[in-house]
């Protein structure tokens, strides 16, 4: 049975996004994104809302990711080898390797996906999280030392939820990584 984590970086304030939407905040340094390209090698599938599935594919699957820097052309191959499932009721079609499924199967698909995936499902964009918050295994805040004072939140609203914390780094920028198992 695969792990359904719900991973962002996300301010110090706990947002994932600032008041204009913007993620400016969030782009990592080099030993951060390191950490990234770990992760994204680690997981088995990616799961996106539409929004941050624009984002990610259009940057991520750009010539010159793979081909430019060391560090992002790392990021970009393992974002590309690994399957994406986005959630959308407005698209109509998505990149290749990826799969459309409409918000309406949200629960569903993503519950079958847990038990017959292996390793890590990781889901990306608050709107997307909020609807499977019951499913989701662990939660993977990477923490930037920023305030925006506002915006999107990482964690939904109302949610009653108890965690453990079973794994906490910092690097040099003063960012810290915290993994928390949902105790259930």
């Amino acid at each position: 049975m695969g792990t359904l984590v719900y991973a962002m970086n996300i301010s110090l304030d706990g947002y994932v996004e600032d008041p204009a939407g913007g993620i400016g905040f969030t782009v990592p340094d080099e030993e951060v994104h390191r950490f990234a390209n770990e992760q994204a090698r680690e997981t088995s599938v990616f799961l996106f809302g539409r929004g941050l599935y624009e984002v990610m594919e259009d940057f991520w699957t750009a010539p010159e990711r793979a081909d430019g820097d060391a560090v992002e052309a790392e990021f970009a191959h393992a974002y590309a080898a690994t399957p994406r499932i986005v959630f959308s009721d407005s698209l109509t079609s998505v990149a290749p390797g990826c799969r459309l499924v409409r918000r309406t199967d949200t629960v569903d698909e993503v519950a079958r996906l847990k038990a017959g995936t292996d390793g890590d499902l990781a889901v990306g964009g608050a709107g997307l999280a909020a609807s499977l918050v019951d499913l989701v295994d662990e939660f993977r805040a990477t923490v930037v030392p920023a305030f925006t004072g506002g915006g999107t939140p990482y964690f939904p609203l109302g949610v009653d939820l108890r965690l453990r914390l079973v794994e906490q780094r910092t690097f040099g920028s003063g960012t810290v990584y915290l993994r928390y198992a949902r105790i259930r």
